[in-house]
């Protein structure tokens, strides 16, 4: 049972939506109206502030609903969709380092990227809630992020290459690109025909990338809660704040080497909710259990990578 159905509640997801579309305009129209570089200390605070707006937003739905269930929902849906985000930060910084993109033109392309990508994930998580309410697709689902956690603890090691993806090889078949160009535009013109700048598809190919992510993270926060409501909210405020994370993690992405492996774990656990924990514990999971061990999987990855770095130990076993 949907406790948030949209036609009764419409009013709350139009007023989230103004809410986002305000916050955009002020981060695009008022902080960055003109293209300039991302400092470190501006990227913590609007990451700090995201966290925190994503924290009073559930402490707000905690009162409104009165339930700590729906809550705890929400924060492990946040956490999780937070976690498989830094995911999208290793694409992003690949893609800019392939396409030479100059920082000071990233914020323009993560802004589009940012924006393109709600409106994906909005549109997949109103066709998920209708998909989900059949145990055959949850099954299907589960299973498959099982395979998708597998499959990235046993390439977790293996750097992602642009040049060989199909994504790239259908942009060159789409669009004419001047790979040469420097230009701050998506389309410049070049002997009286339009060409797509390295910005363009730089932007597209993180479009299609956050699409094919989208398959395993929506379904993700599905197994924790059957809200959809949940599911939007948690997924634009982690998605929100995926632009600010990058600028932050952007230098220090090689300290985190082992974290894909925690986030294999995480996609693994997920999918063995969807296909047998949940029933097996009577229909829901614990969410304050999937809490403790997302955060556990996460923090450990974490905390490893720090500390190969810091002792250099791979190199002493080596």
């Amino acid at each position: 049972m949907v406790l948030f159905p949209f036609a009764e509640y419409w009013s709350f997801y139009l007023g989230f939506l103004l809410f986002v579309l305000a916050m955009l305009s002020v981060d695009l129209g008022v902080f960055h109206r003109q293209a300039r570089e991302v400092t470190v200390r501006e990227a913590s605070l609007w990451t700090a502030l995201w966290i925190f707006l994503a924290l009073l937003f559930n402490l707000g739905f905690y009162f409104y609903t009165g339930s700590k269930q729906l809550a705890l929902e929400f924060l492990t849906g946040f956490v999780v969709e937070k976690s498989l985000a830094i995911d999208n930060i290793f694409v992003f910084a690949i893609v800019f380092s392939y396409f030479a993109i100059p920082k000071v033109h990233q914020h323009r392309v993560l802004f589009f990227g940012v924006l393109g990508a709600l409106i994906f994930r909005g549109l997949f998580i109103a066709m998920s809630s209708y998909l989900m309410a059949y145990r055959e697709v949850v099954i299907f689902f589960g299973v498959l992020l099982i395979f998708t956690g597998i499959k990235m603890l046993l390439s977790a090691d293996k750097a992602m290459e642009p040049e060989r993806s199909w994504i790239l090889k259908l942009l060159r078949k789409l669009f004419r690109i001047d790979f040469g160009s420097k230009e701050k535009s998506f389309f410049i013109l070049k002997e009286g025909k339009r060409y797509a700048t390295p910005l363009f598809i730089a932007l597209l190919f993180i479009e299609f990338t956050d699409i094919l992510f989208a398959i395993d993270s929506v379904p993700a926060i599905f197994a924790l809660t059957h809200e959809p409501f949940i599911v939007f909210t948690s997924n634009v405020f982690a998605i929100l704040g995926l632009r600010s994370m990058y600028f932050l993690l952007a230098g220090a992405i090689d300290q985190f080497q082992h974290i894909k492996y925690g986030l294999a774990a995480v996609l693994v656990f997920v999918g063995l909710k969807m296909a047998w924990l949940n029933e097996a514990f009577g229909g829901k999971f614990p969410v304050s259990w999937s809490l403790g061990i997302i955060a556990l999987f996460i923090g450990a990855s974490i905390g490893f990578s720090l500390f190969q770095k810091k002792t250099g130990w791979h190199r002493a076993a080596k």
